[in-house]
């Protein structure tokens, strides 16, 4: 009886975990609605105003460029590492990890590399191999564009006053629920588009170009660093609502193998209690 106990107990545990697992999915289902649709209504806006701004670009003369577009010899790098504050959404905080280790150890060999984090889990791991510039943990308790744009003044200091010559953002792109895909992503120094370039037409601009571009940069480069942040944010509900998905899936599997266990041993011990109760008899017969 005391093995019947134990897979009893078993049962009832598996439950419990079956119904937070269960609980955890529809919340993170919820905010993932809420987070998509955000995510969606802001990316058409970022990328044509990154492609016009690279479009602008590549049209400045030389000397006349913006020196957030000044290329240097790369000694110093920046990598931005989006995560999590929590877990419990599978590999999501795990692949950025790896994929910022991978950047730094392989495309950016030899250099010295520095680490923003953004989110606890990615700092809790990143800090004990690289110094970290600027941890913020708090940010996606208020996600709010401007405070994004706080964190952005900060990288594009850094990137102004030399403190580094490139930066890169590393997250997670969401693609669907159940897919999220590592991106890495320039952040500094801009890029022009030499191809568009080519073929584009002569604008009359007003004021002018130059006094347009410095005035899109920041605001471009603030909304490049907001979507990131968006999207990481709507990748970490979806990982989570698919983990909580599967967990709750395997407890439901896991709970119907014990309970057939338990039925097998419960049958087991009726029938032995029931030949012991014969022998018994046919002993005082006999």
């Amino acid at each position: 009886m005391a093995n019947l106990k134990e897979i009893r107990s078993r049962i009832t545990s598996v439950g419990s975990t079956m119904q937070i697992t269960s609980a955890m999915k529809m919340v993170s289902a919820a905010k993932l609605k809420k987070a998509q649709d955000a995510i969606t209504a802001m990316r058409p806006y970022a990328d044509k105003l990154t492609e016009l701004l690279q479009n602008l670009s590549a049209t400045l003369e030389g000397d006349a460029g913006s020196v957030y577009a000044e290329q240097r010899e790369v000694n110093k790098v920046l990598i931005v590492a989006i995560t999590s504050n929590r877990g419990l959404c599978g590999a999501f905080n795990t692949n950025v990890i790896k994929e910022s280790a991978r950047v730094a150890t392989q495309e950016f060999a030899g250099k010295t590399i520095d680490m923003v984090t953004i989110g606890k889990k990615g700092n809790d791991i990143l800090s004990k191999r690289y110094d970290i510039a600027l941890n913020d943990n708090g940010i996606f308790e208020n996600l709010t564009f401007d405070n994004v744009a706080a964190i952005a003044e900060t990288l594009m200091q850094y990137y102004t006053e030399g403190k580094y010559d490139k930066i890169v953002l590393v997250y997670n792109h969401f693609k669907n629920a159940a897919t999220q895909i590592v991106k890495v992503e320039d952040f500094l120094p801009i890029r022009a588009n030499e191809t568009e370039a080519k073929g584009a037409m002569d604008y009359i601009f007003e004021p002018n170009k130059l006094e347009i571009v410095e005035t899109l940069i920041p605001k471009s480069l603030k909304t490049q660093l907001y979507k990131a942040i968006r999207d990481s944010f709507a990748s970490e509900h979806g990982a989570r609502m698919t983990a909580m998905h599967k967990a709750t899936d395997n407890a439901g599997e896991l709970k119907a193998e014990l309970t057939l266990t338990y039925n097998k041993a419960r049958q087991a011990a009726i029938t032995a209690e029931i030949l012991e109760i014969v022998g018994g008899a046919e002993a005082l017969n006999g």
